[in-house]
């Protein structure tokens, strides 16, 4: 609990076996979460044996993609608070205390993987992502006159319920482009949003996604033509097309 406020974190996984355990015991050991829910989005072998030893409740998805695991994860949750997170032990669990002092003030608080001083040796955070991310963030800052973005891909973020119930209805993607659909959601519902720098540490394992530079630029392409055509407003055509054939 935070001030009398229930705390749920969602972690949706997919290939975190080796670093799932370890990720709900850093946040076990914060005594502020109430709730943990892992969303197993057909993960790997052994994944659910991991989370059996946690106090962390596994929830199957098996509509395969980031953004469904997040959503269903959201749709499950009961907090007034909502986290979600990434289960790669790349985040610092320690973190939520900051998101939870911005929460004071704000309806939703997104993490920035792409601050210096808080990229960690050996973090997969290289020129090329780091400046591809900053790049994105500020199309959405520009186009839809935002406050200071400098990331798109972190999924480290705390909604709040009422927010949540506003936003909700409003979400559609399903596959990895989900970031940018939910903060440009936000903005245009003139949510009180706010992003704060956190650490971001080496990956136990590999990425599916942002370890492999072709398919890191692809989702950078796919948020881009997601940006615009937000902007525009002929959004739902390509949302469709562009979940349909993402990559399984």
């Amino acid at each position: 609990m935070y001030h009398g406020q229930k705390i749920s974190l969602i972690l949706p996984t997919y290939n975190e076996k080796d670093s799932i355990k370890k990720v709900i015991g850093d946040f076990e050991r914060l005594g502020v979460v109430d709730e943990i829910l892992v969303i197993n989005n057909n993960a790997a072998a052994g994944t659910t044996e991991e989370v059996k030893q946690t106090t962390a409740r596994e929830i199957p998805e098996p509509v395969q993609g980031y953004g469904q695991a997040i959503r269903r994860g959201l749709a499950e949750a009961s907090g007034d608070l909502i986290v979600v997170c990434e289960p790669d032990d790349t985040f610092l669990a320690a973190d939520l205390f900051k998101f939870l002092v911005f929460s004071e003030e704000v309806d939703v608080v997104y993490g920035s993987r792409t601050i210096r001083n808080y990229i960690w040796e050996g973090a997969n955070m290289g020129r090329f992502l780091r400046w591809g991310n900053w790049f994105v963030a500020k199309m959405i800052e520009v186009l839809f006159n935002t406050n200071y973005l400098s990331d798109v891909g972190c999924t480290f973020r705390l909604i709040k319920r009422t927010a949540l119930e506003k936003i909700s209805p409003y979400l559609m993607v399903k596959s990895n482009f989900f970031g940018p659909e939910m903060m440009i959601r936000g903005y245009l519902l003139r949510l009180k949003c706010v992003q704060i720098p956190i650490n971001y540490k080496d990956r136990v394992g590999k990425s599916s996604v942002t370890g492999d530079l072709k398919k890191a630029f692809t989702l950078g392409m796919k948020m881009i033509c997601l940006i615009i055509a937000m902007r525009l407003g002929i959004e739902n055509a390509l949302i469709r097309y562009l979940d349909h054939h993402a990559e399984k």
